[in-house]
């Protein structure tokens, strides 16, 4: 019972995250690097401060029940 109520909560936590992670705003990516273009650096404001915020403590909450899972 324990274990399948972990499972079913980590598979909404897996959900949440990709949803999370797809919302926040597209940084310049891999074709800055290899361009020389330069990049400016920002803070974060507003939404975007939040998604961020968001997903950090989803992937902790995902990491600790994926621990608790394989113990259980």
């Amino acid at each position: 019972m324990f274990s399948t109520f972990i499972s079913i909560f980590q598979l909404i936590l897996a959900i949440l995250l990709v949803v999370v992670i797809l919302l926040q705003q597209k940084g310049s990516g891999l074709g800055s690097a290899f361009g020389g273009s330069g990049t400016v650096y920002t803070t974060r404001r507003g939404i975007d401060k939040a998604l961020f915020q968001a997903t950090i403590v989803i992937s902790v909450f995902f990491f600790l029940i994926a621990v608790i899972n394989l113990v259980v």
